[in-house]
């Protein structure tokens, strides 16, 4: 008897987000997923326009340059939302992280973040314990060692009052938290 599960590429449309603060470790995990073979998000959206942002200002991203920021994150990610169509993919974070960075910055939810939030919406969200360790060898985050934590807390709370009721995954290795992640959705080793 086969599963929805059965394959990555078959079937309804079903969508898992990984995220998580900076220093959570979603890079190596998207990695390990696509090694697995299963589809992930390609690179990293937010951190893409970011740099593009902060080339054209030539420096961080602040308070004021925040807004389109978050606009232009948004599209990306209900673009590649609407890009999925059948079987299961993986996202590299997803549309309420927008509530946890503009918490961040002092800024209030704004109507496209929350309609998005609204239709877009997730099978499971998978939130990565942040690692002990901190590196950044591209200088893309910004955020102190102490505001680390504090982005996590924001886009663990954005989530929570997006609706969803998130899955944590505990500090370990990529391979690790794959395995976790797999246990809990399922799906063959």
């Amino acid at each position: 008897m086969s599963t929805p599960h059965d394959s990555p590429t078959t079937g309804p449309a079903r969508r898992y987000v990984i995220t998580g603060g900076p220093s959570a470790g979603k890079e190596a995990i998207v990695e390990a997923i696509q090694r697995a073979g299963l589809p992930a998000t390609e690179g990293e959206p937010a951190r893409e326009i970011y740099r593009r942002h902060r080339e054209r200002l030539g420096r961080h991203l602040e308070v004021g340059d925040r807004r389109e920021y978050s606009r232009e994150v948004l599209r990306a990610f209900v673009d590649e939302y609407s890009a999925h169509k059948t079987g299961l993919r993986f996202y590299n974070r997803g549309i309420p992280d927008g509530y946890g960075w503009d918490a961040f910055f002092g800024l209030s939810p704004y109507p496209e973040l929350e309609e998005a939030t609204r239709i877009y919406r997730y099978d499971a969200v998978f939130i990565l314990d942040p690692l002990s360790t901190f590196e950044d060898e591209s200088d893309i985050v910004f955020a102190k060692d102490r505001e680390i934590r504090r982005v996590h807390e924001l886009i663990v709370q954005g989530y929570y009052d997006a609706g969803y009721e998130p899955v944590f995954v505990p500090a370990d290795d990529a391979d690790g938290r794959l395995d976790f992640i797999r246990a809990n959705l399922r799906l063959p080793m």
